[in-house]
């Protein structure tokens, strides 16, 4: 099968692409190995929350609905399948992408037996994909109950004693206080801060226009101060937290620790040497991008993917999006991807454009 461009991934950044391509008249395909759009947002925790209200959740060519109020994690992937067949975009569901090689000046997909021949690639497939967890994790007791953040669902899932959370970003934090109501919690990691207001009320209302202003003008990478945060970004600080505070940390009981650095002797031990005495530990330590089935040459895919408003470097016709911070702090968020997605399928536009004067 033929198409002048193939998406990978229909989530809200394959969904923006193919709303885009879909306006210019460009013929595209969606591939997702998922059995529903927005089922990756299913796989999360049980409470999760969007960290954005509602009304900055739009994707391109319709509202999300709801106003101020923070959507749960099936509420989005409901928008997510509504907003598909709405926008009737050609989406080749269960189909599991395995490989992406050069094909001429082109690209050869693969998706099991299945092959795709295109002119262009987007890589959509979001920023959670493998979790990271340290190495030493494999040395704690087997007595003690390990999950990661992509594992955990709710607190049933722990057993009696403390629960050492290691991340202290919005994840940590959030699973934190949940699970702060019903055991004893220690938080290790660096104190990231947090925006100086009650976003859940009146004063997110007023304030919060003006903080994404920010995130989409002045937090971007062609001016100082969003290179300086981009650079923070990438160096693995944690993101300021956006809807806890210290606060609310405290009022649960939890306690902050330092860093963990090891295990001895199967327990936890912090940067400071002291050893913790815990019954789980949640691993609230984020992912790490899954392009290691990606053959390109000359293409470094063991990490984030280095790129130029979304055109990959050095790969002509190779594009992504969705990646934390892209080209502004928001990009891999719901309602600022479609900014990114509209970039790069002009740039696919032109680069059309300049093929056909060619042949």
């Amino acid at each position: 099968m033929r198409y002048e461009t193939v998406v990978i991934g229909a989530g809200q950044a394959g969904l923006s692409a193919g709303y885009h391509l879909a306006q210019r008249g460009k013929p595209f395909v969606i591939l997702d190995g998922a059995d529903r759009v927005g089922g990756s947002w299913l796989n999360r925790w049980d409470s999760l929350a969007l960290f954005t209200p509602s009304n900055r959740n739009n994707l391109p060519g319709e509202k999300f609905g709801g106003g101020f109020s923070f959507a749960s994690k099936d509420e989005m992937a409901a928008y997510l399948q509504r907003y598909a067949e709405q926008q009737q975009l050609p989406i080749r569901l269960g189909t599991r992408v395995d490989g992406l090689f050069r094909e001429g000046d082109g690209f050869r997909v693969t998706a099991g037996t299945e092959s795709f021949e295109t002119d262009n690639v987007i890589l959509a497939t979001g920023v959670h994909r493998v979790p990271k967890i340290p190495d030493f994790a494999g040395e704690l007791s087997p007595d003690i109950v390990q999950l990661h953040s992509a594992d955990y669902r709710n607190p049933g899932q722990l057993q009696p004693g403390t629960v050492l959370i290691v991340g202290a970003g919005n994840s940590g934090a959030e699973i934190g206080v949940e699970v702060g109501k019903t055991h004893k919690v220690l938080l290790a990691g660096r104190n990231v801060g947090y925006i100086p207001i009650e976003v859940r009320g009146w004063q997110g209302r007023v304030a919060f226009p003006l903080i994404w202003w920010v995130w989409e003008h002045i937090l971007t990478e062609d001016k100082k101060p969003g290179r300086k945060v981009q650079a923070e970004a990438l160096e693995g600080h944690g993101e300021f937290l956006i809807r806890q505070k210290e606060k609310d940390l405290l009022a649960v009981g939890i306690e902050r620790v330092a860093r963990i650095g090891a295990v001895v002797d199967g327990r936890p031990q912090t940067e400071d040497g002291d050893l913790l005495d815990v019954a789980n530990v949640i691993w609230a330590t984020g992912f790490l991008p899954d392009f290691g089935w990606i053959d390109l040459p000359g293409l470094d895919s063991s990490g984030r993917l280095a790129n130029q408003r979304g055109a990959v470097v050095g790969q002509p016709g190779l594009y992504v999006l969705g990646q934390e911070f892209q080209y502004m702090f928001n990009s891999h968020t719901v309602g600022g991807v479609g900014k990114d997605a509209a970039y790069v399928v002009r740039q696919i536009a032109g680069r059309s454009v300049l093929t056909s004067s060619m042949v």
